[in-house]
């Protein structure tokens, strides 16, 4: 998958804006690594029986975050020699000097080192973060959203699917469900939370009973957005939008709430369990996978410190033979236009100019990156004073229409 450094070199010449770091005091991103990794340290300790020798490995994390600098995995670990190389510019700096995208995917390495996630013996393959994402989908909040799906049974498809976009977009928002967000306004007004909306755009792309058409959907994170997720790819199948799906997860753990294939059976078997309208969905979409309508599929670039722009042949290939592929989530929208500094108003087709398909983003704002701002649209949001960019109070949905090309800096390379 290539080396960091080629790309930085290459970003520069092309006058690029600098890559997000955690240096800046006040930043988001320093809050992510001194604050929330701390704490995400603690919660998984509190959440499991380790023994000694993992208590031992997140103590010795937690103290190399704070007051030391990057370490390189150890001997003996599987993929020591893969993040040597992603990582040499890196290593024996603070935490906070590496680029957060960088930082955020190794300090998730280093936390599955840590709890022996990839050692032989009694704590290999057990997620670390499987209690947090299964008390979600036990929760009141998840059983309300699902008995919701009654009041769509009988709309008309046009009103349904706007709904279930809205509810895939605004999926991880912890007081939202299919009904759309709290206050939201009528149909057919704007929603005042959407800084862009090209839902139109979207659908246009995929009309009813047209042509068969493959979408791609990128997954975020699990539980109350995975749900929503896969309602919305229920929809698409059971209403000619698509007559594929291929929906991509994580091959691992990944972040705190990211999914993998057992989230979906997860998300599934809770979909199947529920009455009325939602345990019908489940059905078809049990039934859809084992038709082959819908894939589960993964690749080890959807856990690469890396943007899509640095993508492998093969991924590149798959994703090319999609009519449209969608990426859920904030990391996602990160990962697709570049983890820097652009100015708000860059267009959003420049930058994801090199996706092999056309595209589109459904995000919750989450981090500092935005781009495809219209001027006026930016200038309101900076006047109210919120945190617009950071509180997940805002979203968005962007598409660009036409197949990709060229990359922005270095070529997409296998390593």
């Amino acid at each position: 998958m290539g080396d960091t450094r080629a790309t930085s070199r290459a970003a520069g010449d092309l006058g690029l804006p600098p890559v997000i770091t955690c240096r800046e005091p006040g930043s988001f991103a320093r809050g992510v690594m001194a604050e929330r990794h701390p704490a995400l340290i603690g919660q998984v300790r509190e959440a499991f029986p380790y023994g000694p020798r993992q208590h031992r490995a997140l103590d010795t994390l937690l103290h190399e975050i704070v007051h030391g600098v990057v370490e390189p995995l150890g001997p003996g670990s599987p993929d020591r020699e893969l993040w040597l190389g992603w990582g040499r510019e890196h290593f024996g700096r603070p935490w906070f000097d590496a680029p957060f995208l960088w930082g955020e995917s190794y300090f998730y390495r280093r936390l599955l080192g840590a709890v022996g996630y990839f050692d032989e013996g009694p704590w290999q393959g057990v997620d670390p973060f499987a209690s947090f994402k299964r008390a979600e989908l036990r929760g009141s909040t998840v059983e309300e959203e699902l008995r919701s799906l009654d009041d769509l049974a009988g709309a008309p498809a046009a009103e349904r699917a706007a709904a279930l976009l809205q509810a895939s977009l605004w999926g991880n928002r912890a007081d939202l469900g299919f009904r759309g967000p709290a206050g939201e306004s009528t149909p057919g007004e704007a929603d005042p939370g959407l800084v862009v909306d090209d839902s139109a755009a979207l659908w246009s792309l995929l009309p009813a009973g047209s042509s068969p058409a493959t979408v791609a959907v990128i997954a975020d994170n699990t539980g109350r957005e995975l749900i929503p997720d896969l309602v919305l790819i229920d929809h698409l199948l059971e209403h000619g939008h698509a007559d594929r799906v291929m929906l991509h997860v994580k091959p691992g753990p990944y972040y705190v709430s990211d999914a993998m294939t057992a989230d979906v059976v997860d998300c599934l078997r809770r979909l199947n369990s529920a009455p009325g309208e939602a345990g019908a969905i489940g059905v078809r979409v049990w039934a859809a996978m084992g038709a082959g309508r819908l894939e589960v599929r993964t690749h080890p670039f959807f856990c690469a410190p890396f943007p899509y722009e640095r993508m492998p042949g093969d991924l590149r290939a798959e994703l090319g033979a999609a009519t449209l592929t969608i990426l859920k989530g904030d990391l996602n929208y990160r990962r697709l236009v570049g983890d820097r500094l652009w100015p708000a108003t860059t267009p959003f087709a420049d930058l994801t100019a090199y996706f092999p398909s056309a595209v589109a983003a459904l995000r919750t704002l989450k981090s500092d990156v935005v781009v495809g701002l219209d001027p006026r649209t930016l200038e309101g949001l900076d006047r109210s004073g919120r945190e617009w960019r950071t509180s997940g109070t805002h979203a968005l949905v962007q598409v660009r229409s036409r197949p990709g090309g060229a990359a922005l800096s270095a070529p997409p390379r296998n390593g």
